[in-house]
């Protein structure tokens, strides 16, 4: 197994914010059965707390973190679903002008998406993104005037923002593409929403291999990054590939202040995770990481990756795991940053090995 990494050079114009990006607004999904998703993310400790006014459409919240299930039929979302299954469909921006940023996308050649909307009904302009897939641009996010104030209406009685098992915010989102377009979807980040190349990897297992790209917005807050296989066979880009009929997104990252909490209450609420790296990941972690200062035996018991450095003598931490796959091919990632900034790197190479060793016990990689 080898894993090169690099950070790609600064350049200060790639700083520069024209789209006015301020985050992730939500996730939306679709699914043949939409009781899937509802199970599932009442698994995650998300809480259904808004009914769209007109559409059947629901929301779903956990801290910050807002999940959308769309189950309209005969809607993008509807014949999304229909070719890829249980998936994550769309996903939005939040951006301080939602009309200057739309055309100011158009101008630059981006793909306009017609999401219909009713009388008194917000339209949410949207340009077409990963797989066909709909980026929403959301400048209505404030409290008491956002999007979900204006087109939903509220459960009474349920806490509009549950904590559930502690998740805040999506830290990142990322893509699996077809080889050969890793360059372009970069590119079309770039080009509509000014992003940069913060690292690249290029991994190669026993088996197989990948090359990553994280590509992040000016804001900071959006972060995509961008992965494709890197030589032909059935690899894990590829092996989602084919399930999921396509180009998409692969995983979601989310964010929690205290991931050890996390992970044990989504354990005991049945939630399954990815296989734990092998005993030796938490033997060497003391020489990896010199200076951690945290428990090996709990990283250890609950399978959470351990990530980061020390500068100046302080510890900066990147802390994480992944569920198994939960929407289809995709899942989730739980995150927890003390100080790290990056995507954690030096665990790369033990979630390739732990995804290529679930592909070996289930047939799709051959041994021999």
């Amino acid at each position: 197994m080898t894993t090169t990494a690099k950070i790609a050079p600064k350049n200060k114009n790639l700083f520069e914010n024209p789209m006015g990006l301020n985050g992730f607004e939500f996730v939306e999904f679709a699914a043949p059965d939409p009781k899937v998703l509802e199970d599932l993310f009442t698994e995650l400790g998300f809480v259904l707390v808004a009914k769209h006014r007109s559409k059947d459409v629901d929301l779903y919240r956990q801290g910050n973190t807002n999940f959308i299930i769309n189950k309209e039929k005969d809607s993008p979302a509807d014949y999304f679903a229909e070719e890829h299954g249980p998936s994550p469909c769309g996903m939005a921006f939040r951006v301080e002008n939602s009309h200057q940023a739309y055309n100011r996308a158009l101008e630059l050649g981006a793909q306009p998406m017609d999401i219909p909307c009713g009388p008194m009904e917000l339209r949410l302009p949207a340009i077409k993104g990963i797989g066909g897939a709909p980026i929403y641009l959301i400048d209505r996010y404030e409290e008491g005037s956002s999007i979900y104030d204006i087109d939903f209406e509220f459960i009474p009685g349920v806490d509009r923002h549950p904590k559930g098992y502690g998740l805040d915010v999506i830290d990142h989102l990322t893509h699996n593409v077809y080889r050969g377009r890793m360059g372009y979807w970069a590119d079309f980040y770039e080009k509509f929403f000014n992003f940069r190349e913060l690292r690249f990897f290029d991994i190669k297992g026993e088996y197989t291999g990948l090359t990553s790209k994280a590509m992040s917005a000016p804001d900071g807050k959006i972060r995509i990054p961008l992965n494709e296989e890197s030589s032909a066979g059935k690899g894990q880009i590829e092996e989602y590939l084919m399930k999921f009929n396509g180009e998409g997104i692969q995983h979601i990252a989310l964010t929690t202040p205290d991931i050890y909490k996390t992970i044990a209450d989504m354990r005991a609420n049945g939630v399954e995770f990815m296989d734990a790296p092998p005993a030796t990941y938490y033997e060497m972690l003391d020489e990896r990481l010199p200076g951690h200062g945290e428990s090996g035996e709990n990283l250890k018991s609950l399978g959470i990756l351990l990530d980061g450095g020390t500068a100046e003598g302080d510890p900066r931490l990147l802390l994480q795991i992944f569920t198994k796959c939960v929407i289809g091919p995709a899942f989730i990632e739980i995150i927890q940053r003390k100080g790290d900034d990056g995507f954690g790197e030096g665990n790369f190479k033990a979630l390739f090995e732990s995804i290529e060793r679930d592909q070996v016990n289930r047939g799709v990689l051959k041994t021999d």
